[in-house]
């Protein structure tokens, strides 16, 4: 039960629209959060938070009871894997077999200290295996503390065929994200991650492509 009650603890207690013509308005009252997110600046990881071990179990019985929900849509696209992987990754899209109901945007800024909430919910539905865990590790690899206790955490899915799916899915999107000029400090070791997975180095970044 506590899973459940983090990922329902942000929720839209009520919605406004006025307005006419030319602009509409909408206005949201949701729940506050008092705790910060662990990384305001940046999604990813510049400093070890020093997490507890409680909440990093917090966020491992999260996910395993997100994965069982009904998902609303599919996130992450086979033919947005077939465009990108070439370009970004060097080598051809695995095929995506299997799937999860994920939150599909795992990263720093949408994550707050113990006790933890996951925020921003607006992509939430069918992932890869190891989707999730992936790309909070891609957006840790500047922490090594921090992204070693993400592999221990989730080994169970990251150390599996299609967990390595999952991750190569992860670093293709960082990577394109990459192209557009984010994560410039983070990019080196996101394209050494990515051979070091893959056994192919990426290609050197061009133009990207639509989002997944």
């Amino acid at each position: 039960m506590r899973s459940l009650m983090v990922m329902l603890a942000v929720n839209t207690l009520a919605v406004k629209t006025s307005g006419g013509g030319e602009y509409v308005f909408e206005a949201e009252l949701i729940d506050y959060i008092a705790q910060p997110v662990i990384s305001p600046e940046t999604p990813d990881l510049t400093a070890d938070p020093g997490l507890p071990d409680s909440w990093w179990a917090t966020l491992r019985e999260s996910l395993d009871a997100l994965s069982t929900a009904e998902p609303p849509r599919e996130t992450i696209r086979q033919s947005w894997a077939d465009l990108v992987f070439p370009e970004f990754l060097g080598i051809p899209a695995p095929a995506i077999t299997e799937r999860v109901t994920g939150h599909a945007d795992l990263q720093w800024a949408n994550l707050t200290h113990d006790p933890l909430v996951i925020l921003d919910w607006e992509r939430w539905g069918a992932v890869p295996i190891g989707y999730d865990p992936a790309m909070l590790y891609v957006n840790s690899l500047r922490v090594p503390a921090v992204a070693d206790r993400i592999r221990a955490e989730f080994a169970h899915v990251l150390d599996t065929p299609a967990g390595r799916i999952g991750e190569q899915i992860a670093l293709a999107e960082m990577l394109q994200a990459v192209g557009r000029g984010w994560y410039v400090e983070l990019a080196p070791l996101l394209r050494q991650r990515s051979e070091d997975l893959t056994g192919v180095r990426p290609p050197d970044p061009s133009p990207a492509h639509p989002n997944a």
